[in-house]
């Protein structure tokens, strides 16, 4: 297989919206195998496959090709300078819509005076962080859009330490490429450091200026108005820093890793 090489950034950023508006919709495994047999770009699927798209197997294979070319494509053209949008309070949505892989009667309940977040990975300190001392550091307040994969969006306001700081206080290796989360709900997801460091990236503790609430991701959840909803993890209990990449709860099961907003 031949090095697939982007020649125009306009070219590169419709690949990359056809391939993630595939993932998003999930398509049935025959309707992908056809939109696959008819050819992406630049010559159509020998770039992605070298092969006819004729059985699951090879589906899945050319699928999960696009989607590394489409997490490569977005990491290339994030801008860590660029501000997602912010928006007056009389635009947040109250109630905000509640969102998980699991009804809201199975919430985590967390009780504060016990939490102690976890940290490992290449950091240089790895002691716990209770939530007094998450809220020792500046708190930044943001009113962003939440977009969802699935079609909705919703804007709110969050309010917690930049996870910059975080890190930089941990004596993290910001050279490193991902950094990780593991979460109460079982959840898991990993994003770029890149992301990571961006100024509107937090460590959300407050929704809508008061702590935030267990349907929300109490005790603690990452904001990153800049990907999708699922790269939002909520309820988290560690945080780990890597150059081992890990994937995420939703990524595992078909979705783009990246999740560029």
């Amino acid at each position: 297989m031949k090095p697939f090489t982007f020649w125009h950034k306009d070219h590169a950023e419709a690949v990359t919206a056809e391939a993630q508006n595939l993932l998003r919709k999930r398509l049935p495994l025959a309707a992908r195998r056809r939109f696959l047999t008819r050819g992406l770009t630049l010559g159509g699927l020998s770039l992605l496959s070298g092969c006819v798209i004729d059985d699951d197997t090879t589906a899945e294979a050319a699928l999960t090709r696009i989607s590394r070319i489409n997490d490569w494509v977005q990491g290339r053209l994030f801008d860590p300078s660029q501000l997602a949008p912010t928006y007056p309070d009389s635009m947040i949505a109250r109630p905000f819509p509640f969102n998980a892989f699991y009804g809201e009667d199975q919430v985590p309940r967390i009780d504060a005076g016990d939490f102690r977040l976890e940290v490992s990975g290449l950091v240089a300190r790895k002691q716990p962080w209770s939530l007094a001392d998450l809220r020792t550091l500046p708190r930044y307040s943001q009113v962003t859009r939440h977009i969802c994969v699935e079609g909705w969006s919703a804007i709110g306001k969050w309010a917690g330490p930049r996870l910059s700081d975080f890190l930089r206080m941990i004596g993290a290796d910001l050279s490193a490429r991902y950094v990780g989360v593991h979460c109460a709900d079982n959840y898991y997801t990993s994003i770029d450091m890149a992301t990571a460091l961006h100024p509107q990236t937090l460590i959300a503790l407050d929704w809508d200026d008061r702590p935030l609430p267990p349907k929300y991701g109490f005790p603690m959840k990452l904001r990153i108005p800049t990907k999708l909803g699922y790269k939002n993890p909520k309820h988290i209990q560690a945080i780990f820093v890597s150059n081992t990449f890990n994937r995420g709860y939703w990524e595992d099961q078909g979705y783009n890793w990246f999740g560029g907003s």
